[in-house]
């Protein structure tokens, strides 16, 4: 079996297998046959906080990248020029380009970070979109409508992340199994991560969380007693791009957190 295929058949597993957020206050009532009916999760900043070593470590990072782009029908255009990404893996120079990286520890050169859009406090891409395509939501998720992008790209020029992509031509000849629960876009529109936006309304963690095996840490930014604020009070993290005032919602714990990169 090839490496491809291998890695689908797991994120297709992965992806089946996955349980609602346990110990959740979203959690509702039975239904009409004992069904659980889930509720929204609620938050004023939805954010991650990743343990990049422990992320290295499980050697899950393929798997949940394969699971994201299956679940929301990201096409393989097999092509580095058009590719279009949701979350993908870079290392350290080129995730922090921005931080003078001459003498850190080759224990943090040689990891690889997990990115995908930022999900800005102050996300430039929405103040350039001209049709509101891209919009944030009340509890922070920067998500976009489909129908009304128009492909002028501005919000890419303005994301320092390089968290969005353009559909050159029609995406879906390129989507090997599509997911009949997740639309799929068409030429000269632009997509990126939603924070699994379809899951958080389903009062369900986002599907690169709930597969990560305890690295990557979901929750509200602004609450004190959820897991992320708890994780960001343990350890020493840092954020991409801080300087430019967007608010990135994404932090890193490096090197254990126990020292800086």
């Amino acid at each position: 079996m090839e490496r491809r295929t291998f890695l689908k058949a797991g994120a297709l597993a992965a992806a089946a297998a996955v349980a609602p957020l346990s110990g959740c206050s979203s959690a509702g009532a039975a239904g009409a046959e004992g069904e659980t009916v889930r509720q929204a999760m609620e938050a004023r900043q939805w954010g991650f906080v990743i343990d990049v070593e422990k992320l290295n470590a499980s050697g899950v990072m393929d798997r949940i990248v394969q699971a994201c782009h299956h679940a929301h029908n990201v096409p393989d255009t097999g092509d580095p020029k058009t590719e279009i990404k949701w979350i993908w893996e870079d290392d350290f120079e080129h995730s922090f380009s921005e931080i003078d990286s001459e003498y850190a520890s080759e224990r943090v050169v040689q990891l690889g970070f997990p990115l995908l859009c930022n999900h800005c406090e102050e996300p430039p891409c929405v103040r350039l979109c001209p049709t509101e395509a891209t919009f944030k939501r009340a509890d922070g998720v920067v998500v976009m409508d489909y129908h009304r992008c128009i492909g002028c790209r501005f919000c890419m020029a303005g994301c320092p992340y390089g968290a969005r992509s353009l559909n050159f031509f029609d995406p879906r000849p390129y989507i090997d199994e599509p997911n009949p629960d997740y639309p799929t876009r068409s030429k000269g529109v632009v997509e990126k991560c939603m924070l699994c936006s379809e899951r958080i309304d389903q009062g369900l963690e986002p599907l690169c969380a709930e597969l990560s095996e305890g690295a990557i840490v979901f929750g509200d930014l602004t609450d004190p007693e959820s897991a992320a604020r708890k994780a960001l009070a343990e350890h020493f993290t840092i954020r991409r791009r801080v300087e430019l005032g967007t608010g990135p919602s994404v932090y890193y714990i490096v090197n254990g957190g126990e020292a800086h990169a």
